[in-house]
């Protein structure tokens, strides 16, 4: 079941929306205005990120926002509107490590139906071991896979990528990674 808010008024015209299949041959509910007839169509967010690695170990960042501060994630984040998967995943690893890096190929691909997300995750090759996180991020650290805090990482989509980066690693040999969390 998907947990979503409701919208309540069309974004054209103000009015009050109807949730109802709309008389277009659509077959799904949407929201509907029943006074402009402009049919609201709800998406996915697409989330993108990067495993950025340095020697054997994962950037992680500690989250100064909320949902879930204080926790360790992958840098990662919406995408936004006038850019590529791959240029929103730089974009946020930039914002929230202040990493240099090279971005290899797309690694996860982590679709979250409950909540209406795709998370799409690169692997990064970093340049170095210095880092300069933005606000968004208490600390951006390295951590080898026994390090890693598992029961402090902010989102199941993180630590599903981890373990996925860590079993690749062991065999030498990247794949991409296809999962649906429930």
């Amino acid at each position: 079941m998907l947990t979503r808010p409701l919208i309540r008024h069309c974004k054209q015209c103000g009015e009050a929306v109807t949730y109802r299949v709309p008389d277009d041959g659509d077959t799904r509910e949407r929201a509907v205005c029943p006074a402009c007839r402009t049919i609201h169509y709800e998406n996915p967010l697409n989330v993108v990120g990067t495993v950025p690695i340095w020697q054997g170990k994962v950037l992680l960042c500690k989250r100064n926002i909320e949902p879930r501060w204080g926790k360790w994630t992958l840098p990662a984040g919406f995408m936004e509107l006038g850019e590529t998967v791959a240029d929103g995943a730089a974009r946020e690893t930039v914002e929230e490590a202040g990493a240099e890096f090279e971005l290899e190929g797309l690694f996860a691909l982590l679709n979250v139906v409950r909540v209406g997300q795709v998370h799409l995750f690169y692997r990064a090759r970093l340049l170095s071991d210095r880092f300069d996180p933005g606000h968004e991020t208490l600390e951006a650290r390295l951590f080898a896979e026994d390090e890693i805090p598992w029961e402090e990482l902010a989102f199941r989509t993180v630590r599903e990528t981890l373990r996925r980066y860590f079993d690749d690693a062991r065999q030498n040999a990247f794949g991409v990674h296809l999962v649906d969390i429930e």
